[in-house]
């Protein structure tokens, strides 16, 4: 059973969203949410000392499910190594590139120097994302679909691919998001290129 402190910082969260969602970060305040909680502001802040930490948990909650089956991509058995690439790097760009994610990225970038928050967020999303990539790779290289190399090295290339098309139109909010259709073809590509610098055969 949930003790009542968790149900409380739920209940925050769960008003959080609906407020978030209704007026935008910018929008939203601390105050707002606090009146529509109802209960003391220090209340609020005993939870999350800061509007940037509270958001960031609506979105790990709003993403969690897909970053877990992002992750399932590459638990998948098999013997050709491309092939769960390319499913993992599909399902990698589009959560990448979901609303909710976008919007925690540029959150990093505005405020990520000012605070903890990027630390964070490294610690609920990326760090456990890469070390399942590193497992996945350690796993291709002792079964010979990989050469043997650096995984920590390859982890970061392979992600670096994976968005190098992308990246440009994130960074200055020129473009829209991709497509399915453009996320299939860029992780082929990526993958592609991957492959040729680290498949176990030439």
């Amino acid at each position: 059973m949930r003790t009542k402190t968790e149900e409380k910082r739920q209940a925050i969260i769960d008003v959080a969203a609906a407020t978030f969602g209704e007026l935008g970060f910018e929008r939203t305040s601390m105050s707002e949410i606090c009146t529509r909680l109802g209960g003391s502001k220090a209340t609020l802040y005993n939870y999350f000392p800061s509007k940037e930490a509270l958001f960031l948990e609506v979105m790990f909650q709003a993403s969690e499910a897909d970053f877990q089956n992002t992750m399932l991509a590459l638990q998948t058995p098999g013997d050709d190594a491309a092939q769960t690439l390319r499913d993992f790097g599909q399902r990698f760009l589009g959560l990448l590139y979901s609303p909710n994610v976008m919007a925690v990225r540029r959150l990093l970038v505005s405020e990520g120097g000012r605070s903890n928050i990027g630390q964070r967020c490294w610690e609920m999303g990326p760090a456990r994302g890469n070390a399942a990539i590193k497992d996945f790779l350690q796993l291709g290289i002792e079964r010979q679909l990989l050469r043997a190399a650096d995984t920590e090295i390859m982890m970061h290339q392979l992600l670096a691919l994976l968005e190098a098309e992308l990246l440009p139109r994130f960074v200055f909010q020129h473009l829209p998001a991709p497509t399915p259709e453009e996320i299939i073809q860029i992780s082929e590509r990526a993958v592609e290129t991957f492959m040729r610098a680290y498949g176990s055969k030439p």
